[in-house]
């Protein structure tokens, strides 16, 4: 039997296997030979003739017999947990899923901000009591919401927002490429505390770096509104756990959705899972059906990339 072009590692991801996600690469690349790897033993065996493995990770054990590996693509949009410096060293190009939980990641982050607007928490909590009581709500119209990155999960939070009206300002490390907001500004802190300080939102959805880890400290928390809800499908070292507590304990802030956190898993024990104005999700915002078919399409194209000398997508990393 001929070598696998393209070996599927058995491990999936968000409750998905990946028998759908080879079936398909399959559909995509009908003129190749796409294998999924059920066991750590055939894992072993179909590597060592693959130019092209992907899955959720590769250990430096599992690289060491992938002679032939010049692509590695990952299923996550993350590629941290990698061994890049291997990888590197052994001439393989690093790819990952990002872009395919766009429009999941910017529906949630939209829907966090109605919650709070249409305050539906309370309406939830209302109806565990039975109690038939009205309260206020408010409105994503004429609102202002800063969005913090704008890369395409960003933009497409922005451009779901400026169809609900609302003032959207963003924060992004080059303003002058603009986008879709009524205003961008950069990473400097005086910009950043400027647009915070005029937002009744703010969404957090850029990549976690030396220069957004604590972007939301104990200054930025003192700068915001006291009505003002963050939003975090980022990361969560982008905020400081411990002042987002001491905040919401002091009702310093209106609220916080919180897909992401830091510590993760967020114990059980925390503070934060008492309030009944933080929403807490365990990381759910890039679940959805179309996971494996979005990430086989960018696989496949750079199957035929890599055959054809083209252009590959999603590259984070190339030696």
């Amino acid at each position: 039997m001929s070598a696998p072009d393209v070996v599927v590692l058995r491990q999936g991801t968000e409750g998905l296997g990946t028998e759908p996600y080879a079936a398909a690469l399959r559909e995509r690349l009908p003129e190749h030979r796409v294998v999924r790897a059920a066991t750590p033993g055939e894992e072993r065996d179909l590597v060592a003739d693959a130019p092209v493995v992907t899955g959720i990770g590769i250990d430096e054990a599992l690289l060491a017999r992938a002679e032939e590996l010049e692509l590695f693509a990952c299923a996550f949009a993350g590629t941290d947990h990698l061994p890049t410096e291997p990888l590197l060293e052994r001439g393989v190009v690093v790819t990952n899923a990002g872009g395919i939980h766009v429009p999941g990641i910017a529906e949630q982050a939209v829907g966090y901000t109605l919650v709070f607007a249409r305050n539906l928490h309370e309406g939830i909590r209302r109806q565990e009591r039975r109690e038939w009581r009205h309260f206020q709500s408010g409105e994503i119209a004429g609102s202002t919401v800063t969005v913090v990155g704008q890369g395409s999960i960003g933009t497409a939070v922005v451009e779901r927002l400026n169809a609900f009206d609302a003032e959207t300002l963003a924060v992004r490390h080059t303003p002058s490429k603009g986008g879709p907001a009524d205003e961008v500004v950069g990473y400097d802190p005086e910009a950043v505390h400027s647009v915070f300080a005029r937002s009744e939102y703010v969404v957090l959805a850029c990549p976690l770096t030396d220069r957004t880890e604590h972007l939301i400290d104990e200054a930025a928390l003192a700068t915001l509104p006291p009505e003002a809800v963050i939003v975090n499908v980022a990361r969560g070292g982008v905020i400081d756990t411990e002042a987002l507590t001491a905040a919401v304990q002091r009702n310093d802030i209106g609220g916080a959705a919180l897909d992401v956190t830091d510590p993760e898993p967020l114990p059980a024990d925390h503070d934060l899972w008492g309030f009944g104005n933080v929403l807490v999700t365990p990381h759910t915002g890039g679940h959805n059906p179309q996971h494996w078919p979005r990430l086989a399409e960018v696989v496949a194209d750079n199957v035929r990339a890599l055959e054809s000398g083209g252009e590959l997508r999603n590259v984070v990393a190339r030696p």
